[in-house]
């Protein structure tokens, strides 16, 4: 089965590449702008978190080429987590969000296992994102991301790039986000999980106001 997989799901990765291309370079008319708040004013007191700054360097911010992000690290009584929100208003030019299985590696982490976490919200809904544990020397990391905007929140990259062009083809809207949040496996896993879902679970009822829907 795997053997017949692989490649069906390069076909699909090429088809939904080519319709990205043609949508958002072979349409003239500007995209709609949509308003949200600055990402420097999302809370530095996250529950009982509390946010330190960590400016990305000006090589790094041309890379990604963000139109707003935040980078912190957040403290709180059993360790650490590290929080990223890059924003960008517009995919249309060739910025496009980054995914972390490209970005991380690159970095000098090597991937370990990735897979998916369910998380489930104060609200009563749940959210599914990207597990993914990195390790770097003997350094070991857990990663939960997902992408984020225009009323979605996804894990997969396929379908983040197919709902990117549908958007732009009926609300002429390519704006969005990625959200990841790191911290360090110093103890059990489990315990390195159990933070991130934790931080998770108090953050992302705030990020709304940040990423338009």
């Amino acid at each position: 089965m795997p053997n017949y997989m692989s490649p069906l799901r390069l076909w699909i990765t090429v088809g939904v590449l080519l319709a990205a291309f043609v949508v958002l370079h072979g349409v003239s008319h500007g995209e709609a702008t949509v308003p949200h708040e600055a990402l420097r004013e999302l809370p530095l007191t996250v529950g009982n978190w509390a946010g330190i700054e960590k400016p990305l360097s000006d090589r790094t911010l041309q890379a990604v080429g963000v139109t707003d992000y935040v980078n912190r690290f957040y403290v709180g009584q059993n360790g650490f987590v590290q929080l990223y929100v890059g924003y960008y208003s517009s995919q249309r030019s060739g910025d496009t969000i980054h995914s972390p299985k490209n970005c991380l590696p690159g970095s000098g982490w090597d991937p370990v296992r990735s897979g998916h976490a369910v998380i489930s919200l104060p609200s009563g809904h749940t959210i599914i994102v990207n597990e993914y544990l990195i390790q770097r020397g003997l350094d070991r990391q857990l990663v939960l991301y997902w992408y984020q905007g225009r009323g979605r929140v996804i894990a997969s990259e396929y379908s983040s790039k197919f709902w990117m062009v549908a958007d732009a083809i009926s609300r002429n809207r390519t704006d969005g986000a990625l959200v990841r949040v790191i911290t360090p496996i110093q103890g059990s896993e489990s315990e390195a999980r159990a933070r991130l879902e934790n931080f998770t679970r108090l953050v992302f009822p705030r990020l709304d106001t940040f990423i338009p829907q």
